[in-house]
């Protein structure tokens, strides 16, 4: 039995990837288990300024998960290369995905060749879907030509695999990954967050300072499921897929539905052991259905 998974020429130990936002650098969760057994990690948002991101609160529960507008909160690109990731590299020897934002062109072009010469960057995670930071991300996000061109620009500076994320909150998701696949992209990842908001019943008024903000959770996995099928069937490159994933179960069907890897999110801020649980269920789990190597179910649903 394998779970190994080979993916933009690497093998992985397996699937399991913490998603972007929800695990920090790493590092910080090593004092609760080895993240060694991690397949890799995609690391927080990063910027080419620091960004202390939204105004408080920006934080708000659901039944089935929770809406966030942090706002790309991070320390900037330079710390991260010179103090963040050395950090991580005492405690996990793999490399990682850089999870890079912006507000411009620019802005995600000269992140982007920050990380160009680092060794401990595998692939860069351009993110073009988040949708609480203003003047940028999702904006990028929800319009294929503008997709294109932004990810074109990238792709010509960039040394590394280049993984671009998509957000749900567009008409056709087909036509965004294919328009970033023709632009360059050696990868897709897909759902970043819905976009939700609450009322606060004892003033009337939104919980989040900025009204509204990414929804996450067990509540969106359908849709991201959907998505991930969809996309995978409609371009030549692999396909991350991630979105209210909590169990072992869930990352087959991920991997059924056209998934390499699968992130694992807003259920790392449930239970910080939530990864380490899903890789050492996964050999029961594909006991369970007879599968002997989790390459081989990889698009089976079609």
């Amino acid at each position: 039995m394998s779970i190994k998974i080979k993916f933009l020429g690497k093998e992985f130990k397996n699937p399991i990837v913490p998603a972007s936002g929800t695990f920090g650098f790493g590092y910080e969760f090593n004092d609760l288990y080895d993240i060694n057994i991690l397949g890799s990690i995609s690391i927080k948002g990063t910027t080419i300024e620091p960004r202390y991101g939204n105004p408080l609160p920006r934080i708000a529960e659901c039944p089935a998960g929770l809406i966030n507008a942090i706002g790309l909160q991070n320390p900037g690109v330079d710390k991260v290369v010179d103090d963040e990731l050395v950090k991580l590299a005492e405690v996990y020897d793999d490399q990682i995905i850089a999870n890079v934002g912006g507000h411009s062109v620019d802005d995600y072009v000269n992140t982007v060749k920050k990380f160009n010469d680092c060794d401990k960057v595998f692939a860069i995670e351009l993110n073009i879907s988040c949708p609480n930071v203003s003047g940028g991300g999702m904006a990028f996000g929800v319009d294929p030509d503008t997709a294109y061109t932004l990810v074109s620009e990238v792709k010509k500076i960039c040394k590394k695999p280049l993984i671009v994320k998509l957000s749900p909150n567009v008409t056709d998701i087909v036509a965004m990954a294919k328009a970033v696949e023709k632009a360059g992209a050696d990868a897709i990842s897909l759902i970043n967050t819905m976009v939700g908001m609450r009322i606060n019943l004892k003033t009337g008024k939104p919980i989040i300072s900025i009204k509204k903000g990414g929804y996450s959770g067990p509540g969106i996995y359908p849709v991201a499921l959907r998505m991930v099928y969809e996309v995978s069937k409609a371009v030549s490159v692999p396909v991350i897929g991630m979105g209210g994933v909590t169990n072992a179960y869930e990352v087959l069907e991920m991997m059924y539905a056209g998934a390499s890897l699968v992130m694992i999110g807003a259920q790392n801020l449930v239970d910080p052991y939530a990864c380490k649980k899903i890789i050492e269920d996964l050999p029961r789990v594909m006991a369970e259905y007879n599968i002997k190597n989790l390459q081989d179910i990889i698009g089976k649903a079609e």
